[in-house]
């Protein structure tokens, strides 16, 4: 097992744990995706495993865009009780890591609609990036409902969780990105530290230092640059639309 199936496989343990633990009442509060619940949020994990494994078992999104096509499927779920979207969890992340197992090596293009498309290699990152920001950012406090630690960011974790920010953002961002006509520099510092360049060219046009953890909570438009301690200097225009960029 490759050390990105070994995050999925951690993470997973932690979500198994923590589910094991939460008081009845926790189930129907809101999360930090809104409109979702923490069951919600859980059913939602068992979901994006279900499209890897069988989608038939999902209702037809019909081309709807991603976002979308998964509050569908959550909705569609709402009848379950806790007890039962936490097994349904359990087995499908099984199957999951077996079925990314077969694929973690290999190079076929896997199209994800407006996700993005992605060599099969790859794909496992985006679980792994999912199960990072939903079971650390959106069930755990300031965002989420529950008090505490969440479990540990440690370089195991946030590592694929960064490779995928890095492989989709130029496709998820793809519009936006047209603004941009030189590069912009950002230094990601402390845990799995990295310089990404986005944009086009080799002039740069804007440099930003971020804690790495920071990053991944604005990147996914879950916190300001005000908030997260972010240092930017540059073009005024181009530092614009960096702030506007959003991974899923």
């Amino acid at each position: 097992m490759n050390d990105v199936l070994r995050a999925i496989e951690e993470d997973r343990k932690a979500v198994l744990a923590l589910c094991a633990q939460l008081p009845e009442g926790v189930w129907a509060k809101e999360s930090g995706c809104p409109g979702w619940s923490v069951q919600d949020l859980v059913s939602h994990l068992a979901c994006s495993f279900w499209l890897a494994v069988d989608p038939a078992k999902l209702p037809d999104p019909a081309g709807l865009p991603a976002e979308r096509a998964a509050d569908l499927y959550v909705d569609s779920r709402r009848s379950m009780t806790p007890e039962q979207v936490v097994a349904d969890y359990e087995q499908v992340s099984r199957k999951g890591l077996e079925m990314l197992a077969a694929v973690a090596d290999q190079d076929f293009e896997v199209p994800l609609g407006d996700v993005g498309t992605y060599p099969a290699s790859v794909v496992p990152t985006a679980f792994a990036f999912e199960e990072f920001i939903h079971l650390r950012f959106d069930l755990f406090a300031p965002d989420g409902p529950l008090e505490g630690e969440p479990p540990p960011a440690d370089e195991l974790r946030l590592a694929p969780t960064l490779d995928w920010i890095e492989a989709s953002l130029p496709q998820q961002n793809a519009n936006l990105l047209e603004a941009v006509e030189k590069s912009v520099e950002v230094r990601l510092e402390g845990l799995c530290a990295r310089t990404l360049n986005i944009g086009r060219g080799t002039d740069v046009a804007a440099h930003i230092s971020s804690d790495s953890l920071a990053f991944v909570r604005w990147v996914t438009q879950r916190g300001s640059w005000e908030e997260l301690g972010v240092r930017a200097e540059g073009d005024p225009s181009t530092l614009e639309t960096i702030r506007k960029l959003r991974v899923f």
